[in-house]
């Protein structure tokens, strides 16, 4: 039996690896050619210290205090060293992968489809070559053919599965978006690099609140798709806002989920004062459902820049401090390094 462990590194790079059975973190690393950092692989020297937040391992007793406290095995620190999962795990590595002499995977994928689904959003469908391994909410970079500019997408499809989906905001103008809609056609060869970003869906052990703008949208139907196949005895409830009816994409999809997951629920709200749409708004007028219970929650929050300073100044408004709050802003040119406050 193995496991997939996926090394998350300080500069939003991650790696899948494969873990045998009673194999250490560190050694496995290696094994698949990645250097994790490491001075003694006794459990002495502290040098390999990470921390794990998801899956189930043991460290065994065989490390000194020096190297890892009791305290620190408490909040999730862990020596990689001494680390045995016995699940698929997700290890944070505090380096860049650079150090450890990895680095971003590249990968061709070839077109299926796109869509023009609305004004504003493009439908991308893509085959990768191989297992892009990602992590569901996280994003990958896309060279425009014919250039050597890059554009950043979260992957709205199911982890683990060499078929891509992308839900793009339509530029006009932009090099992507005129490529897209203009020249794409099935059978186009993209190159992928990444995965990447630090925003992406943890263990659901409380409540989890959603909030989306736009096409911001994509991550949470990547983190839909991955939980649909899990035992959750916790709610998940999203918020989606965009400006103008015709904005209002993937609804069907969401539909569909609330169908699959028993304890999924959401709402999509319509910021023009000219829409119909029975919500008005912006999501921050409609918390009311929100499970945010004292702060007892998980925020994962994705959309354009004002709205994340907008949910963000409402909590602080409200002094509503969550459990954990993971955050991405996006620009149209590009999704922005995603963060999070534990």
């Amino acid at each position: 039996m193995s496991y997939n462990i996926a090394l998350n590194f300080e500069d939003g790079v991650t790696r899948f690896i494969s873990c045998n059975e009673g194999e250490t973190v560190l050694d496995a690393a290696y094994r698949n050619q990645i250097n994790l950092p490491m001075d003694c692989s006794d459990g002495v020297c502290g040098t390999c210290k990470g921390s794990c937040h998801q899956g189930d391992f043991e460290l065994g007793d065989e490390y000194i205090d020096e190297a890892l406290t009791d305290d620190e095995a408490e909040l999730g620190m862990v020596l990689t060293c001494q680390m045995v999962p016995s699940s698929d795990c997700v290890v944070e590595i505090p380096t860049a992968s650079s150090l450890c002499k990895t680095g971003i995977a590249t990968v061709n994928a070839t077109v299926t489809e796109v869509n023009l689904i609305s004004a504003t959003a493009i439908e991308l469908k893509m085959t990768a070559d191989e297992d892009v391994g990602f992590l569901a909410g996280q994003y990958v970079n896309i060279q425009v053919p014919g250039s050597e500019e890059v554009r950043a997408y979260s992957f709205s499809s199911t982890p683990g599965s060499c078929d891509l989906s992308f839900l793009i905001r339509n530029v006009p103008g932009g090099l992507m978006s005129s490529y897209l809609v203009g020249q794409c056609k099935a059978g186009d060869i993209l190159n992928l690099t990444g995965p990447m970003g630090v925003f992406y869906l943890r263990q659901v052990l409380k409540p989890v609140l959603m909030l989306a703008g736009g096409t911001g949208l994509a991550p949470f139907l990547s983190m839909l798709e991955h939980l649909k196949n899990s035992e959750l005895n916790q709610p998940i409830h999203l918020i989606y806002g965009v400006t103008h009816d015709d904005d209002l994409v993937g609804v069907a999809a969401l539909e569909k989920f609330a169908a699959e997951i028993e304890l999924f629920s959401f709402k999509t709200v319509i910021s023009s004062t000219e829409s119909s749409h029975p919500l008005k708004g912006f999501v921050t007028n409609h918390m009311q459902d929100a499970p945010i219970q004292e702060g007892n929650v998980d925020v994962y929050l994705c959309g354009p820049p004002p709205m994340v300073d907008a949910v963000l100044g409402y909590f602080h408004e409200h002094d509503i401090e969550p459990n954990s709050f993971h955050y991405e802003k996006f620009t149209p040119s590009q999704v922005a390094i995603g963060e999070h406050v534990a």
